[in-house]
């Protein structure tokens, strides 16, 4: 741990303070890797990193997308990992308007990079194999700008919606390569089908010849299609050794809305908590609907007092002001 001097001056007798500089999360645990089928940092341990999906990069979750969130995301929050889910398909999403988006993920990934917190690099697209070429320009852009850089990880396809494995793998295989040829270490995940619940299946005939690549998981904790048959099928994925980082769930259901059950949610996060799993909750955005954690003309710097957080919204900060020792 650094020390830091402080000098204090009262009149002619100056004192002098030797306090100590708080460990971020990433000086902590450093570069993540994969080791016998588990996500583990620097010293081969999981980092259990717990932290705040931003919503989509355009409608009302894009103001949100801007430095002082970030701060206050990982002061006030204690958030250790936050995931930057940028838009593609959608109007002036990617597709439309390149460089007005790949701006703003740059902005927020070197705020995270100077708060020591991780940061996931989410091409949030559920047609990913419709824009091969798109998104390996546009990975091989971001691997070549934070090479080595242990904050960072690659999501390459949020939710791959009703497709094969097959097809989900063969579009993972070309942008991995791509992404190594500039980046040979820095984490890849990897969506599987059915909105990242098929990681059974996946396990079954998983990627391999690369190193450092683990599998998103998704799941919505009060939805009533999301509980112990969906568990069972991550159970089976993770005793077959496939490494599993759950970079979405809510304390909602699927659609984003619903009920917010807080024992069906306390058994997510208790299961979680078992096997030492990642994850990130979705998400900031304004917007009335379960899962948003903040209530409509919420400030868009953050510095939100209680009254202007939902109840998932102060659901979620407790878990993590309490859960995220660092």
């Amino acid at each position: 741990m650094k020390k830091t001097l402080f000098t204090i001056i009262y009149g002619c007798l100056t004192l002098v303070v030797f306090g100590q500089t708080p460990v971020t999360p990433v000086a902590k645990n450093g570069l993540l890797h994969v080791e016998n089928g588990r996500v583990v940092n620097q010293t081969g341990v999981p980092p259990q990193l717990r932290g705040i999906s931003f919503s989509w990069s355009i409608w009302r979750g894009q103001k949100y997308y801007n430095p002082n969130v970030v701060d206050w995301l990982s002061s006030d929050f204690k958030t250790n990992i936050i995931r930057l889910a940028m838009a593609v398909q959608p109007d002036n999403g990617y597709l439309q308007k390149p460089a007005m988006q790949k701006q703003l993920v740059v902005t927020m990934v070197n705020r995270a990079v100077k708060d020591g917190i991780y940061v996931l690099i989410d091409w949030h697209d559920h047609n990913s194999n419709l824009h091969v070429a798109q998104s390996k320009q546009f990975f091989a852009e971001m691997a070549q700008k934070y090479n080595g850089i242990p904050n960072v990880i690659y999501e390459i396809w949020n939710e791959p919606e009703r497709v094969a494995w097959d097809t989900v793998k063969n579009y993972a295989i070309q942008l991995i390569t791509e992404i190594r040829k500039y980046d040979a270490n820095n984490l890849i995940i990897v969506g599987s089908p059915h909105w990242d619940q098929d990681v059974d299946m996946v396990a079954r005939n998983p990627i391999t010849g690369f190193n450092n690549i683990a599998y998103s998981f998704h799941f919505y904790a009060s939805d009533p299609n999301h509980q112990a048959t969906l568990r069972a099928r991550a159970d089976k994925a993770i005793e077959a050794g496939l490494p599993l980082f759950i970079t979405e769930w809510g304390v909602g259901e699927a659609n984003g809305n619903g009920k917010f059950d807080p024992e069906e949610n306390a058994t997510w996060l208790k299961w979680m908590e078992a096997n030492k799993l990642s994850w990130v909750n979705w998400n900031i955005t304004d917007k009335e609907e379960t899962t948003a954690l903040l209530k409509p003309g919420a400030p868009e710097k953050g510095g939100w007092m209680p009254g202007q957080l939902t109840p998932a919204g102060s659901y979620i900060r407790e878990v993590l002001r309490k859960l995220n020792l660092f």
